[in-house]
Order: structure tokens, then sequence, then C-alpha cells
């Protein structure tokens, strides 16, 4: 298990206004349509999630360092848990051709409106309860979506990603250092559940014996 950073840099590449964030729309109401996984969440207002998720090429990077990293090739599988759009798997399949992607995501909204050269590799389910057979992946990836688990739901998805993975696993989830970036990922997020400090996040990895990569999103 090591810490490795593929996201930060998309991550930041968003600019911020959290006070504008948390006064221009009642935050519990935000929350309720965003938790419906729906249009509000990804194609709705932005004041409530994502304002208009479409694809613009920025996972490309991501995905091209992770083949390097963990050194993929033609036939090799990849399962992205909280795939969204598909976005990164499609990116996937740009800088690494013959390579095998599937992901899930409990969105049915962002499956039928995902991107439709790997549409058809993407499927509605849950994260705790991964639709495949063990060992099915040379990687398995999941980012900025296990947060969004009550924490004996995180569990039950470590599990999982560690069943269904025979080789690489890499997730990537919200975390805060300080007060002040705590108070910043409460007034920025709408679907969060588990907010929990790096060792705190380190702390659930070993008593799931999660075994893969990981990183962490600051909001500064």
């Amino acid at each position: 298990m090591a810490y490795v950073d593929f996201i930060s840099s998309v991550h930041k590449s968003t600019k911020r206004d959290y006070l504008k964030r948390v006064n221009e729309y009642p935050k519990a109401k935000a929350a309720q349509k965003a938790k419906k996984w729906g249009y509000d969440y990804w194609d709705g207002d932005r004041r409530i999630c994502y304002g208009g998720y479409t694809y613009d090429g920025r996972w490309e990077k991501v995905a091209r360092a992770m083949v390097e990293h963990y050194g993929l090739k033609p036939g090799d599988r990849v399962l992205d848990v909280g795939c969204g759009k598909g976005f990164l798997l499609y990116d996937f399949t740009k800088v690494l051709p013959g390579i095998e992607v599937a992901g899930i995501d409990i969105s049915e909204y962002a499956i039928c409106n995902a991107k439709e050269e790997v549409r058809d590799h993407l499927q509605v389910g849950h994260a705790g309860k991964l639709p495949f057979e063990d060992n099915s992946f040379d990687l398995v990836i999941s980012i900025t979506t296990l947060h969004n688990l009550y924490c004996m739901d995180f569990y039950k998805a470590l599990m999982e990603i560690e069943r269904v993975g025979r080789k690489n696993k890499y997730i990537c989830v919200e975390a805060y250092r300080n007060e002040v970036e705590k108070v910043n990922l409460l007034y920025w997020q709408v679907t969060c559940e588990m907010f929990c400090t790096p060792e705190e996040w380190q702390w659930w990895f070993e008593t799931c014996k999660y075994t893969g990569d990981y990183s962490f999103i600051y909001f500064e």
C-alpha cells in the first residue's frame, strides 16, 4: 500500500468560492437533490453540484499516468468503481488501445448519459456488492467515490475491491488536515458521508486489510 497522487492536479484545476457555495443555495436542499444521483447532480444547477458534467479530456493525463505507473498492456482489464459517465475509462481506451474497461456506478442517469464509446461496458450497481468474479481485474480504481458511503458500506466496498482485483488497486478520497480544510469540505460537499483526516483513512485501510494504493484530495 502506497500513497500515489494521480488526481490533485485535476482537482486543483477548478477554482472554488467556498463561502459563495454555502450561502447562495440552501445546503440541505442541494444535498437532497444531489443524493438522488440524477440530472441535478450531474447536469443541473452549478449551485447544487457539477452544473454540467461534460467530456473535456482532462482525465487523459490521469489515464496515461496510471497506464505507465502500473505497466498496463493491451488485454489488461480495468474496473472503475464509481465511474460516473465513463470519461476516465474512455481515456484509458485512447491512451492504451486494446485495454478492456468496465465501470459501475450508483447513478442510472450517469450510465444512460455516459460516453457513447464505453457505455456498453458500464452498469448500474453498488460499490459494496460488485457483480464480478474474484480476481477479475488487473487494476481496480475508485476516484472521489467511496467517501460518499456510510462507514459500514465503505468497509464492504474495500473488501469487494480487494476481492475482484487480482493485482493493482487505487482509490482517492476526500480528506482534511486542519480546521480550514474541514470547513471548506463541509461547505463544498453535497454527498459526502465519511469526513476523515488522512490518519483516519489510513486506519480504515488497515482495518479493511486494503492492499492497494491511495491518495487524498483537500479543499484548501
